[in-house]
């Protein structure tokens, strides 16, 4: 019998800094400013954090006394009237931590927020703008000649470029982890509530708001997963000291939410990518595996539908697909000194016995379930060998840790050379990655919180009878994951995604009722939104880690971009490569140290002395590990029993312990959504109710003419389509774009006039980019002496490095943004040897990238 639970919304959404000489009081209010919670930060210590919580729930009125006899007790003279005691700092949305580098700490405070996306009634935010606040007062302050540096360095990540939190949903744990704890057993939840009453601070209780009888509801609130959460490390200072509704946590990636309208009844389609913080950093600087088998740009991808006619979990229908993209679970970097478009791949340390992957697939069982699939698309066939290195020893891994697993729990592989089938004019890409799809989808099952539709029943279909995943009363789970990589986990990587992804959303909207086949197609209205929610996802992803927006995008490989996409896919690519060159040492300092990875010590070298940051981020560098795992029984033995359910979403005695259960009365602000956001007897404005505008099918894809087949499931010609096929953008949609899918840390100011969004197969061979420009209609330029002229300093350098010169799409537009990487190269190396510094970028005076001659 399914528990009447609910999440347990934040009662602190609102807050206000007020400042005194001697004390900051941090006042956090609930959206329906009824209940307040105050936080006393100290001043007169110089680098100590002191921070009280009396964990007290006050009125508005006890608020407004509380800092009226703050206001007259700090006043400079007693009944002094025209003078404050007590001023308003800032006002904010939320706290994301307490920072220190060699003076006093820092409070970091969310002063602007934009609502993105709604998943059953709980809002996600992204983060706009913050505020950084020095705590210590003027009068205690020891500076430090270095302090400001680290200041800079840390402001660097920029928290208003895709930084998202939710109040009341749990960002860091899928759809299906949070349904599932909400349908936990009645019994359980009473057990657990009578074991946590002391833990979870039930001040609610004290003020008679537990009710008896059965009109009491149990809220639930889980301990979120760290490895997604982006200020932990901010936030583990003050975590054990006051209340959980302080804490704020928040994940990094990408957020996008669009209507789908079938006949009238909307459906949303939510993309949520998080970003692991383990082995975090940029491209070339973070590669393969770590030795506690994180991987870089490990990004977990979720795909929500939902009926949003119903907006309940309990009486809604819900449905996910969970998927995961990372670098190869491997020992294995890239030397970037010589400053090469695709450095050599080089395996740093000799791991026979697969330890670094064994820990890697230890985590994905316990998070995912079995089976685990590897899609791997890195090239197999080449002239010179370099990425078959990696295919090379990953099929070796993968082979000895099968060895020793159950057949039923083996590791499924699937190597797959995408980048050859596309040159191929023999081979669809996308109808052999579907293929693929409809396997992996077969064999993960999606999730789905409602009993199968009996559409299944009235129009059978055979392929939903060999689906997989585990089948409960009350609905379906997802068991297994498919882990997706080529070589930077960007754009074939992308586009792969999405095929899964068109392929698991087509049976979501089936065991909803939605349509009568599990089957969607081509240039249809649904399947334009979607790839367009993909497409920004991946633009987002691509940027963050490797410094561009896509190259190669889904029409690509349809072979229908347009002759205009080839000079854009190379500008893409000159602006990874300037990223990589230029800026992505300084981003990967920012990240460890936003991070925690690096703590400024007093006394020890600074991290722009560090020659390297390998040591960081591999801690058996620096310390015996107390354990060495076993080399044949590499799993977690808990982890093997529960399969293929994931161990993390068991019911189990280590899982309770994470939950925080409390009992409210039915109609209490913490658990009611429409008493927390919705208020009749309050005058309300039509910016904050309807701020969230999604891209609609409806609006933005259907034809406008009468008589067109309004059905989202309509192959439509091009012609047909409300949006453009090809998908052009106006320059002020780019450029709104642009702003939307900022890096994580800013791009040079040359570098945001190009571009974006993220790529991930710039390192394609000359060939591959040949076969794109075979497809694209040359440019012929009428003036060709004019040109000449304006760019002969550039075309000879381009044409050296990627073979290619006006004839080939690029427009003299397109060079004179290309000429200004040279004039920022230039003048940044000009900068270096002013600076009587050894010059990072060259060697004898001559800048290594071939751009100037």
């Amino acid at each position: 019998m399914p528990s009447a639970a609910a999440p347990i919304i934040s009662s602190v959404q609102k807050l206000v800094l007020y400042e005194t000489r001697a004390r900051y009081f941090l006042v956090g209010s609930n959206n329906a400013e009824t209940k307040y919670r105050v936080l006393k930060i100290d001043r007169t210590e110089p680098k100590d954090l002191v921070i009280i919580d009396d964990r007290h729930v006050y009125t508005q009125q006890e608020v407004r006394e509380l800092l009226g006899r703050l206001d007259l007790g700090n006043r400079t003279k007693m009944g002094q009237k025209g003078s404050s005691g007590l001023f308003r700092a800032v006002s904010a949305f939320g706290v994301v931590g307490f920072v220190r580098f060699l003076e006093g700490y820092y409070i970091v405070l969310i002063t602007k927020r934009r609502k993105m996306a709604d998943i059953g009634g709980h809002a996600i935010y992204k983060v706009e703008d913050t505020n950084m606040i020095y705590i210590p007062n003027d009068s205690v302050r020891v500076t430090h000649p270095d302090e400001a540096r680290y200041l800079r360095i840390f402001q660097n990540v920029d928290l208003s470029s895709n930084f998202y939190f939710s109040y009341s949903y749990d960002l860091s744990h899928s759809l299906q982890y949070n349904l599932t704890v909400l349908r936990m057993p009645l019994e359980m939840l009473k057990s657990e509530t009578t074991q946590n009453r002391q833990e979870s601070f039930d001040i609610f209780e004290d003020e008679g708001l537990i009710t008896q009888g059965g009109s009491g509801v149990f809220g639930i609130c889980s301990e979120p997963y760290m490895k997604y959460v982006w200020n932990g490390e901010l936030l583990d200072i003050i975590k054990n000291t006051v209340h959980r509704d302080w804490l704020l946590y928040i994940i990094h990636g990408f957020c996008g939410q669009s209507k789908l309208l079938i006949y009238g009844r909307p459906v949303y389609v939510t993309l949520i990518a998080r970003r692991s913080s383990k082995f975090a950093g940029t491209r070339f600087l973070k590669r393969g595996a770590n030795c506690e088998g994180d991987v870089a740009n490990e990004v977990e991808t979720e795909q929500i539908l939902c009926d949003a006619s119903v907006m309940s979990f309990t009486a809604g229908s819900y449905s996910s697909y969970v998927q995961v993209r990372g670098s190869v679970p491997l020992y294995w970097s890239q030397d970037i000194s010589t400053m090469m478009p695709k450095p050599p791949i080089t395996l740093d340390q000799a791991d026979p016995f697969a330890h670094v992957a064994a820990l890697h697939f230890d985590q994905m069982f316990q998070r995912f379930g079995s089976p685990i699939i590897i899609l791997n698309l890195v090239k197999e066939r080449e002239k010179r060998k370099h990425e078959r290195i990696l295919s090379e020893e990953l099929v070796a891994a993968v082979t000895y840790l099968n060895q020793f697993l159950p057949p039923e729990h083996t590791i499924v592989y699937i190597p797959w050379d995408m980048a050859k089938y596309t040159k191929s004019k023999l081979c669809n890409v996308l109808d052999r990655l579907n293929v693929i799809a409809e396997s992996v989808v077969k064999k993960t099952g999606f999730f789905v919180n409602r009993p199968d539709s009996y559409c299944s029943i009235l129009r059978p279909d055979e392929k939903w009878n060999e689906l997989g995943g585990c089948v409960i009363p009350t609905g379906r789970l997802q068991t297994g994951i498919l882990r997706t990589n080529c070589v930077d986990c960007l754009d074939r990587t992308n586009t792969a995604q999405f095929m899964v992804g068109k392929c698991a959303l087509a049976y979501q909207l089936y065991s909803l009722g939605l349509i009568d086949k599990p089957n969607l197609q081509f240039d249809t209205d649904a399947v334009r939104l979607f790839e367009e929610l993909y497409e920004d996802h991946g633009d987002t992803l691509s940027l963050q880690y490797g410094g561009s927006q896509l190259v190669h995008r889904v029409k690509t490989y349809r072979k229908i971009a347009p002759w205009t996409q080839h000079s854009k896919d190379i500008m893409q690519t000159l602006s990874r490569y300037y990223s990589n060159a230029f800026s992505d040492a300084d981003r990967q300092d920012s990240i460890n140290l936003f991070l925690g990875v690096f703590h400024p010590t007093e006394g020890k070298p600074h991290l722009w002395e560090l020659p390297t940051d390998f040591y960081l981020h591999h801690k058996n560098t620096m310390r015996l590990l107390p354990t060495r795992r076993s080399y044949t029984y590499w799993w977690t033995p808990e982890v093997i029993k529960h399969l293929p359910l994931p161990y993390d979403e068991v019911i189990c005695a280590v899982n309770l312990k994470k939950l925080i259960v409390k009992k409210f009365h039915k109609y209490e602000e913490e658990i009611d959504i429409h008493n927390e956001f919705f208020r009749p007897y309050e005058l309300s404005s039509f910016d904050d109710t309807f701020c969230l505008a999604m891209t609609s099918s409806a609006r933005d894809f259907m034809p406008k003419t009468v008589g067109i087949d309004p059905s989202p499931f309509t192959v439509r010609k091009p012609d047909e389509t409300g949006k453009s096929v090809l998908g052009n953008k106006s320059n002020r949609e780019e450029a709104v774009l642009q702003r939307k899918t900022a890096a994580s840390a800013p791009p040079p100011p040359s570098e945001e006039a190009v571009s974006s969004s993220s790529e991930d197969d710039s390192g394609t061979d000359r060939e591959e980019e040949g076969s794109v420009s075979q497809r694209s209609t040359p440019v012929k330029m009428t003036d060709a002496g004019d040109s000449a002229k304006v760019t002969e300093n550039v075309v000879q350098p381009v044409k050296e490095l990627y073979g290619i010169n006006l004839s080939d799409g690029l427009s003299e537009e397109d060079f004179s943004i290309y000429s200004r990487f040279v004039q920022l190269g230039q003048s940044q190396h000009k900068q270096d040897k002013n600076s009587q510094q050894p010059c990072s970028r060259c060697s004898d005076g001559v800048i290594k990238l071939n751009f100037v001659q």
